[in-house]
């Protein structure tokens, strides 16, 4: 149990800047899009993928890292979990 809470924690951990910049410029290109009337789908897609490739690009080295270091541990404890006896 205690290594599927790890899991997710990283998960999320790993998935929450690109979630959050994605919402944020979300937000913006729609309050744009009601307040010009302009109701183009390139406009809503093409700032999101740049700012999920500028978080990708700043925080890339974190993720790796972060996801190095939990595979790490899940091999080190890998071992303990399947000796049963």
């Amino acid at each position: 149990m205690q290594l599927a809470g790890q899991a997710l924690l990283t998960a999320t951990e790993l998935a929450a800047p690109i979630l959050l910049v994605s919402l944020a410029i979300g937000l913006a290109v729609s309050l744009f899009q009601s307040v010009t009337s302009i109701q183009d789908m390139t406009l809503s897609f093409v700032p999101k993928l740049a700012g999920i490739a500028l978080v990708l690009l700043v925080s890339g080295h974190w993720m790796i890292g972060r996801l190095v270091s939990f595979t790490q541990g899940l091999f080190q404890v890998l071992p303990h979990l399947l000796n049963t006896t």
